[in-house]
C-alpha cells in the first residue's frame, strides 16, 4: 500500500515510517515544512500530489501548557487539522488513521477506560484533541481513531522539547544522584514502536472507529521511573515527592488507563505488558522470577 505519514519527523512518526517501512509499503514521509494540516489548500494540494491509499496523522500541538497560553492554535492544529485531513482523504477515497490521546479522560474511573466510556477532557489540549476525533468520525467513514497514552521513544518529541520521560530519568540521576516522582498519576506507559506495529496492523484491518492502543498494565510515574532505574541498574536515590511538591499548572487526569478492548474483540491487540516493552527500549531483557532471562 502507499502510505502518506503527516508528522513523519516527530517521535510517533518516525517509528510510524519505519514500521510501514518495515512491512515493505511505500512510504511518503511529510513533515511541517512540507504539509501544513492547519491550511486546507496545503493539506489538499499535498496529499493529491501523493495519492496515498492510507493517510497517518501523527501531528499534533502536544505540549499542555503551551494549549493553554494558546486555545486557538491549538484548536486549528489538533481539530481543524484533523478535519482538513478527513475531508481530503474522504475525497480521495484513502483511510485516515488518527492519533488521539487518553487526555480527553477526566481521570475519574478507578477502572480502565474503554471505547464505549463517554469523554469528559480537563484542558485545553484534551478539549481540542477530542474535537478532532469527532470531526474526523463525522466527516469520513473510512477512518481510525486511535488513542494513546503515555508515550516514549528513541526519537524525540518535537512539540514537547526535551527527553521524553525515560531519558530525562536517567539523566537526572547521572547529574543529582537523588529523583524524585509523583506517585499520584496512573498511565500505561507505550513504546512508540510498539504502537507503530500496532497501527500497521490495524491498517490491514477495514474495520474502522475508534481504538484504544496502549501497552498492557499500568502504573505510577514512580514505579515507572523505578522500574528504569532497576533494569539499567542505576545507583539513584528514589522518592515519592510530596503532593504539592511538583503543583500541576493545568488540570490533568490523575487515571488515565486504557483498555485495548476494541482490538482485543477483533484479534488485533498486539501489546505486551509495558515491562517487556520498556525493557526492550532499554535493551536489557526481562527476568523472570527465577532470574533466567525470558
Amino acid at each position: 500500500m502507499k502510505i502518506a505519514i503527516v508528522g513523519a519527523n516527530g517521535q510517533l512518526g518516525a517509528d510510524v515510517v519505519r514500521a510501514f517501512a518495515d512491512n515493505a509499503d511505500e512510504v511518503c514521509t511529510l513533515s511541517h515544512s512540507q504539509v501544513e494540516v492547519t491550511n486546507f489548500d496545503s493539506v489538499c494540494h499535498t496529499l493529491a500530489e501523493h495519492a496515498p491509499q492510507v493517510i497517518v496523522n501523527t501531528a499534533a500541538m502536544h505540549h499542555v501548557e503551551n494549549c493553554e497560553r494558546e486555545p486557538e492554535k491549538a484548536f486549528a492544529v489538533n481539530a481543524l487539522g484533523p478535519r482538513n485531513l478527513a475531508l481530503v482523504a474522504r475525497d480521495l477515497g484513502a483511510v485516515l488513521m488518527h492519533v488521539s490521546t487518553d487526555y480527553v479522560f477526566d481521570g475519574s474511573k478507578a477502572s480502565p477506560y474503554d471505547e464505549t466510556d463517554a469523554p469528559r477532557p480537563l484542558n485545553v489540549y484534551g478539549n481540542t484533541k477530542l474535537a478532532g476525533e469527532h470531526f474526523v468520525r463525522c466527516t469520513t467513514e473510512k477512518h481510525f481513531v486511535v488513542r494513546t497514552s503515555g508515550l516514549y521513544g528513541k526519537h524525540p518529541c518535537r512539540g514537547k522539547g526535551g527527553p521524553n520521560f525515560v531519558e530525562l530519568m536517567l539523566k537526572l540521576a547521572r547529574e543529582r544522584g537523588e529523583v524524585r516522582v509523583v506517585d499520584g498519576e496512573v498511565v500505561s506507559p507505550t513504546s512508540t514502536e510498539e504502537l507503530a506495529r500496532q497501527i500497521v496492523v490495524l491498517s490491514h484491518s477495514d474495520c474502522y472507529g475508534l481504538y484504544h492502543a496502549t501497552a498492557e498494565g499500568s502504573c505510577s510515574w514512580y514505579e515507572f521511573a523505578r522500574e528504569i532505574f532497576a533494569v539499567t541498574e542505576t545507583p539513584v536515590s528514589l522518592k515519592v515527592a510530596s503532593p504539592n511538591e511538583f503543583p500541576a499548572k493545568v488540570p490533568r487526569p490523575t487515571y488515565s488507563v486504557l483498555e485495548n478492548r476494541a482490538l482485543k474483540l477483533l484479534g488485533l491487540n498486539t501489546f505486551r505488558p509495558w515491562q517487556d516493552a520498556l525493557h526492550d527500549y532499554l535493551g536489557s531483557p526481562r527476568l523472570c522470577a527465577k532470574g533466567q532471562a525470558e
